[in-house]
């Protein structure tokens, strides 16, 4: 699954908010191979999308945003949506392009009815989609134009609309408490076992070993020396003898897990590494990008500036920011390839230089010490 462009406005602080996710000309020498949809080499798309900004500037917000349009076009219920409108008095709206499993561009525009102090309905919620079908040749661009063109038929209700489209799949992992929860996957579970161990042993030398419970389904034991802990039913047990990065690398374990085994297609990494020193998340952000499929795309939210160094397209960092003297703290997306044009110029230095306007702002903290 491929999220080519999507529009937000009225859902969380995202008012007028914009991102698009292809990008215009192929790149030389990329890092990231086949950065475009299998088959159709003209139809490009950001595989690896690298959000970075200040805290509170949208990034867990935008998956989260994700998520519940994910949802409401599997599911068809609309109760998560409506919940995340910001001004229940004004309209809601969104639209998103995207590619599920099969080659056709989907766009999905989604109107909410302003309400004051009501309850929705299904009649509150208007959703049109249309599809067109991606060619050999085709390009993003040339595959809107046809959207833009086509006339639109009768409106019908939501549920109605939503039932074309085909394909969709995602895994989304988002900073939490229980970082000891995990989920075996229902196939290559040997695999699953040697990459949680890896990901254990690199964060905590002290894990010697992780092994199956023979007998006890989704059951396993890590290893410690004299101390064990035990994996069971999702949860660790005895967990507090694991350090805060060991328990978040049980979570990674399991994501790196499915995009190994291209369980999803659509990938969601919201700073699970907030406990884990910056080498070992670039180690894991690298390997991330490597084991990703052809029609595959990842998301990573982060604050760790030496991911600017990796060897990746300019294109693939966008930044979030947050502007408090509009519309009471607007959220706005920049890409930095429409800053950064040339082979040469400095994604690093550019952000050392707040180009993109979203560096986190410390004047309230240094005014502490004169209070």
């Amino acid at each position: 699954m491929i999220v080519m462009d999507i529009s937000i406005d009225n859902f969380f602080a995202f008012k007028n908010f914009h991102m698009n996710l292809s990008y215009p000309k192929k790149i030389v020498n990329s890092a990231i191979q086949d950065e475009f949809l299998e088959g159709h080499p003209n139809f490009r798309y950001k595989k690896v999308n690298i959000l970075m900004g200040a805290n509170a500037t949208g990034k867990t917000s935008f998956g989260q945003m994700l998520m519940i349009v994910f949802n409401f076009m599997d599911m068809k219920q609309f109760d998560r949506l409506v919940e995340a409108i910001m001004d229940p008095e004004e309209e809601a709206k969104f639209s998103m392009d995207f590619v599920a499993n099969e080659n056709i561009l989907y766009r999905i525009a989604v109107k909410i009815d302003a309400k004051a102090g009501e309850k929705y309905n299904s009649g509150d919620i208007h959703v049109r989609v249309s599809q067109t079908e991606i060619g050999s040749k085709d390009s993003y661009e040339s595959c809107c134009r046809r959207l833009e063109n086509k006339v639109p038929g009768k409106e019908h209700n939501f549920v109605e609309e939503l039932e074309g489209i085909r394909g969709l799949s995602w895994r989304f992992e988002y900073p939490s408490d229980a970082y000891d929860r995990y989920r075996v996957p229902d196939t290559n579970v040997e695999r699953y076992v040697q990459i949680l161990e890896h990901t254990l042993k690199a964060l905590d030398p002290s894990i010697e070993r992780v092994e199956r419970i023979e007998g006890v389904e989704g059951a396993f034991v890590l290893r410690m020396g004299k101390r064990d802990v035990i994996m069971q039913n999702g949860k660790t047990v005895d967990s507090n003898i694991l350090s805060s990065g060991t328990k978040a690398g049980i979570a990674i374990a399991d994501f790196v897990a499915a995009i190994r085994n291209g369980e999803n297609g659509f990938y969601y990494c919201d700073e699970k590494f907030s406990f884990i020193h910056s080498d070992i998340e670039k180690a894991f952000l690298a390997v991330m990008i490597d084991c990703l499929k052809s029609n595959d795309q990842l998301f990573f939210t982060t604050h760790n500036t030496d991911v600017l160094d990796m060897p990746l397209p300019k294109h693939s960092f966008t930044f979030l920011r947050k502007d408090c003297n509009v519309d009471s703290g607007t959220i706005t997306c920049i890409s930095a390839s429409d800053y950064l044009k040339r082979s040469t110029d400095s994604l690093r230095n550019a952000v050392v230089n707040d180009l993109f306007s979203s560096a986190p702002g410390v004047e309230l903290v240094y005014e502490i010490a004169e209070l």
